[in-house]
């Protein structure tokens, strides 16, 4: 018997990496996950392992930032699972690096797009849902450091993981009398296929990125779930609000 049984999870951006993560970590605490990511295949296969470990699952195929696939997203996991309790809202992209002067209208609309406007209306389409299910429940959204500081180079994303830690705050004012907590993390560097890809193309990056943590090496997806599973249980009953960073601390510095 996990402590989340009789409980339904909701994570976007589940086919891989820190979502992946978080979606096996609530399966194993005995939740019913709704896996959700615009890749079909891998998201269906993360679906399966729940599944053949004894969990229950249900993959749904869906582009966050639009408002129908959101709704049709939360109306399915209603539909099979009849209940909704917690969602972390993790898709993201990382947009395309280069100075704020060259950043393009395309770039800074699809990372806009995808990383707050769909933290937005995922959280329109879920907010009912938790509400109806008792309440109670938890949401919590995937910033960044980049949230919490600014890095050169990274305009659109920066403004996108500020706006997430922005639009979590004013989230939780608002659901605190609902008994609904809304709290978002703030990665730092993690070893995701991202970082691999790095890795190999420009390893002397990596090496910059570890030395920049003071812990002196990249977190992994797994305590990122960790923290997240944490921020839904009954342990964190009076965090709301908070843009907790999970950082190896970078930014203490």
């Amino acid at each position: 018997m996990g402590v989340m049984d009789s409980k339904v999870a909701l994570v976007t951006g589940a086919a891989a990496g820190i979502g992946k993560a978080t979606a096996l970590a609530f399966a194993a605490e005995g939740a019913s996950v709704a896996v959700v990511d615009s890749e079909e295949q891998r998201g269906g296969l993360v679906a399966d392992e729940i599944r053949e470990a004894g969990g229950r699952a249900l993959f749904i195929p869906a582009d966050v930032s639009q408002t129908d696939l959101a709704n049709a997203m939360v109306g399915a996991t209603m539909s099979r699972f009849g209940r909704l309790d917690f969602a972390f809202n993790n898709a993201g992209i990382e947009g395309d690096p280069g100075l704020l002067e060259l950043c393009s209208d395309q770039n800074w609309d699809r990372t806009l797009a995808v990383n707050l406007t769909g933290v937005f209306v995922c959280m329109r389409a879920e907010i009912p849902a938790i509400r109806d299910s008792g309440g109670q429940g938890a949401i919590v959204n995937c910033a960044s450091i980049a949230g919490l500081n600014g890095f050169p180079g990274l305009a659109a994303y920066v403004a996108s993981k500020h706006g997430v830690n922005g639009l979590t705050r004013s989230a939780a004012l608002e659901l605190a009398a609902d008994g609904i907590r809304v709290n978002s993390v703030c990665p730092g560097a993690i070893e995701t296929e991202m970082i691999q890809r790095i890795k190999v193309e420009q390893p002397e990056l990596i090496e910059r990125t570890v030395a920049a943590h003071p812990l002196g090496r990249l977190g992994q997806p797994e305590e990122i779930a960790a923290c997240v599973i944490w921020l839904c249980s009954a342990g964190a009953g009076f965090v709301t609000g908070q843009a907790i960073a999970v950082d190896g601390g970078f930014t203490t510095q």
